[in-house]
Order: structure tokens, then C-alpha cells, then sequence
């Protein structure tokens, strides 16, 4: 496959030709921006069970994590800050080293049902702190760290985008078994997966009794 390069006679490459292309901004999407969480974002984020963070390192590499939990997982430590827990993962640590580096995170929380989702931006830092360890336990255990983040932005978002896409409707729903199973991917991708069906389906049976162990 030939490698695609964008044609630099149609290439936006500033803001002022950018906003050509559109309608000026609605004057309500313009004020909706937020500095704290009013009730209803604080609502918005009790009710939700999961976010995806994004992140830069220092040399400007972008990440989106997702986090999920019971609702109610992040809490709301004042107007002004959240803290996420951090549970246990695959240790390549890409979130939580980009904010050592860069503490200027996006936050997109998401309820399921909701079309409409919740935008937080702010500057994140990690703790430690026992108290707001504990506070966060499942099944008596708490995460290693947190991350407590200090709001500078919030608004919701509106719907279009789950309406187009159908993300909450069954109809829609796609049968994962359609595609090879995680970790066959990933060995496809890197070592190579088994040739044999029973040594690949154990290897899929270890995954899923390492989720039931370590999901806390």
C-alpha cells in the first residue's frame, strides 16, 4: 500500500483559513465554559462509571487512556478538584508519566445511556495520600496513587456524535467474535500467536482469569 500524504493544496494549516470552513460559534457553546463544577457537572461525574484522559509527555505525544469503575469511582474533593484512582494496569505507567511531564490533562466522562458527555481540562498532579487512598478502596484495596486534578475547564457536550455513531443502541452492537481475540492480537502483533487452536484458547482463558485477580 502506498504511503498516503496529504495533498498541501487542500492542507488548513492556520486557524483564521480553519474558520472559514464553518459557521461562527454558537453564542451559548461560546459562554457554556465553565472554570468549576457547578451541581450539574458534579452530578454528571457521580453518575458516571467511566472517562478516557488525555495526556502529553514533555515532547508533546499524545495519549487517551480510558478508567472505569463503579459510578461514582472519581471523586469530588471540592468545586475546584477531582481525584481519579489509578488501578491496576499493564504497568507501561503512558497517563500517569505524561502528567510527571506535562500536568495538562482532558477529561471526557461518559454515563451509559447519556448522548451527552462532560469536557474537563485542568492541570493534574499524583499523591500518594493515604487518605484519599482509602477513601477510593474496592474490595479492601486501595489504589497505589491518585490523580487529583484542578479544574480549570468544564461544559457538556452535546449529542451528536454518540446519536451518529448509535454507541448505546442495540441494534448496532457488533459481535465481537467477528475479530480474534485480544490477546491473539496482540501476540500477532509481537511474538506471534499459536497455530494451535487449544494452546491459544488456554492462553485466552489465563487472560480472563487474570482479569477476575487483578482487576483491583
Amino acid at each position: 500500500m502506498t504511503e498516503f500524504t496529504i495533498n498541501p493544496d487542500f492542507a488548513i494549516t492556520d486557524e483564521q483559513t480553519l474558520r472559514t470552513l464553518y459557521q461562527p460559534t454558537h453564542p451559548l457553546a461560546a459562554i457554556k465554559s465553565l472554570s468549576a463544577l457547578d451541581s450539574h457537572a458534579q452530578e454528571f461525574v457521580r453518575r458516571s462509571p467511566f472517562l478516557c484522559i488525555g495526556t502529553q509527555s514533555a515532547e508533546g505525544k499524545a495519549d487517551v487512556s480510558p478508567r472505569g469503575d463503579p459510578a461514582g469511582f472519581v471523586r469530588i474533593l471540592d468545586p475546584q478538584h477531582l481525584a481519579i484512582p489509578d488501578r491496576p494496569g499493564n504497568n507501561r505507567l503512558d497517563t500517569i508519566a505524561n502528567i510527571v511531564a506535562n500536568p495538562s490533562v482532558g477529561l471526557l466522562f461518559i454515563i451509559p445511556g447519556f448522548d451527552d458527555t462532560l469536557r474537563v481540562n485542568g492541570q493534574a498532579s499524583l499523591t500518594t495520600d493515604p487518605a484519599i487512598l482509602e477513601s477510593m478502596s474496592v474490595r479492601d484495596r486501595a489504589p497505589r496513587l491518585a490523580i487529583v486534578v484542578r479544574v480549570t475547564e468544564v461544559f457538556l457536550h452535546c449529542a451528536k456524535a454518540f446519536r451518529r455513531s448509535h454507541l448505546w443502541d442495540p441494534e448496532h452492537f457488533q459481535d465481537r467474535g467477528t475479530m480474534p481475540s485480544l490477546a491473539k492480537i496482540i501476540l500477532d502483533q509481537t511474538t506471534g500467536a499459536p497455530s494451535d487452536a487449544e494452546a491459544m484458547r488456554k492462553i485466552d482463558d489465563d487472560l480472563e482469569q487474570d482479569y477476575k485477580k487483578t482487576l483491583y
